[in-house]
């Protein structure tokens, strides 16, 4: 089990359709909690206007993405829209070991085979906003993505939307004070969880055999 490798870190997985906020959540979330790596996700498909490379996402072409595929260098991807994303292993393990809440920004599949392989470790959450309609007004309101992709993101969403009992916990950012403060206490139980896990270490200890 990938578990037993790793450190005393936790992984909290935020997932929900692109218009939620969840950028606008992760920016209050980073500023009341110190101790966190976010994952940075590898993708195939092209940059937006402002992205950055190694900071937004590792844009890289399908033939590299495939090729580390192969390699095993993936703890989770997707193909999402016909573009891949993916996130790499060897940060993951590095910011686990530094005792780090580990964010993932992924999908549903993402999420699902993220859970397979480090559940117990493992705290997700569910963004969206209160109907499908509000989603469809941030959309066209942010004007970045062009009609035909937007109906896709909904299309998508109407799908996603199916598997929130697959999630811990659910969050309707309909008011951006009152999601930020849920978020933040998600974070915080996610490290304590996590934590529940090391009872070998406990039971050593009460058996006189630890220090």
């Amino acid at each position: 089990m990938i578990e037993k490798e790793l450190g005393k870190g936790a992984i909290l997985i935020i997932s929900g359709p692109s218009g939620c906020g969840k950028s606008s959540l992760l920016k209050i979330f980073y500023e009341n909690f110190l101790n966190y790596y976010f994952s940075i996700s590898t993708t195939t498909r092209l940059p937006r206007i402002g992205e950055i490379d190694g900071v937004d996402y590792f844009f890289t072409t399908k033939e590299e993405f495939e090729k580390d595929i192969e390699n095993g260098n993936f703890l989770e991807y997707a193909k999402v829209h016909d573009n891949y994303y993916g996130t790499s292993l060897r940060p993951i393990k590095k910011a686990l070991d530094d005792g780090k809440l580990v964010i993932f920004d992924i999908d549903v599949q993402g999420h699902d085979l993220v859970r397979q392989k480090l559940d117990s470790i493992t705290t997700s959450v569910f963004i969206t906003t209160p109907s499908l309609k509000e989603l469809e007004n941030r959309l066209y309101k942010r004007d970045t993505d062009h009609p035909e992709i937007i109906q896709n993101r909904l299309k998508n969403a109407k799908i996603e939307i199916f598997s929130l009992d697959k999630y811990d916990y659910l969050i309707l950012n309909d008011d951006l004070e009152v999601a930020s403060r849920n978020l933040i206490a998600i974070g915080t139980v996610a490290m304590i969880k996590a934590s529940l896990f090391d009872k070998d270490k406990i039971i050593s200890i009460w058996n006189g055999n630890e220090e």
